[in-house]
């Protein structure tokens, strides 16, 4: 089973190495890393570089873009540029460029996926830094698996018609999972160090737009309760 995993960069050449060096050190290792340079003003195409004159696996692009795009569409557009130069995987990796990866993250992923057939998505949990210690970042429901380290069975990912260019795609894509009969596993003693923690939470407004968002891509209100209902009904089930 082999993994490809795409990152978008934006600004990260102070800390993007830790990433890099995080998954080239996995004992399962990956098949391919593609580091899309989005738009970066930093030394993020240097230290790119210099990893990918080492390592044959780590692949850079660069891709101009638009600083006024809404974060979501950004950020999806990019993954989508280095998804291009994937070679025949079987399991799909967005990452972001501010994590620090536990060497066993991608063999325990590839376990998950081979035990069971039907796991169209899994990945760990984030956690952030408080008084020396690494703690699960309370950003959102703990069966909700973060925007940061999505992985996808390939056919699950074709399925659901790959990802959504709006904010709350990373909840969308959960949804149709569910709703084409996918399973999403959040495993969360596999933690993952967040650099660069999120800044703000989820709140009436975030919420409010990802609902318009659901209303604009035209799944409707039948669409998201059935997903809905599954989600909830499969929660019950453990």
């Amino acid at each position: 089973m082999r993994f490809g995993i795409v990152i978008p960069a934006h600004n990260e050449g102070d800390i993007l190495a830790l990433t890099l060096d995080s998954l080239l050190n996995q004992h399962y290792p990956a098949h391919q890393i593609i580091v899309v340079d989005d738009n970066s003003s930093d030394n993020t195409a240097k230290v790119l570089a210099a990893y990918c004159a080492k390592y044959p696996q780590v692949k850079q692009l660069y891709r101009s873009s638009s600083a006024h795009r809404l974060p979501g569409a950004k950020i999806v557009q990019a993954f989508y540029a280095g998804l291009s130069l994937l070679e025949q995987v079987e399991v799909i990796c967005k990452f972001d460029a501010d994590l620090i990866f536990p060497p066993d993250y991608l063999q325990k992923l590839h376990q998950y996926y081979t035990q069971h057939p039907k796991l169209g998505m899994c990945g760990g949990v984030c956690s952030i830094e408080k008084q020396g210690k690494w703690l699960r970042e309370e950003l959102t429901d703990k069966n909700h698996l973060r925007g940061a380290l999505k992985s996808y069975r390939r056919e699950c990912f074709e399925d659901i018609s790959g990802l959504r260019q709006a904010m709350g795609w990373d909840t969308v894509d959960e949804l149709l999972a569910q709703y084409y009969g996918w399973e999403v596993l959040v495993d969360n003693t596999l933690m993952v160090k967040h650099l660069r923690p999120t800044a703000s939470r989820y709140n009436s407004q975030a919420q409010y737009m990802q609902g318009g968002m659901f209303y604009r891509l035209r799944y409707g209100m039948i669409l998201s309760f059935l997903a809905s209902a599954k989600l909830a009904y499969k929660k019950q089930s453990f």
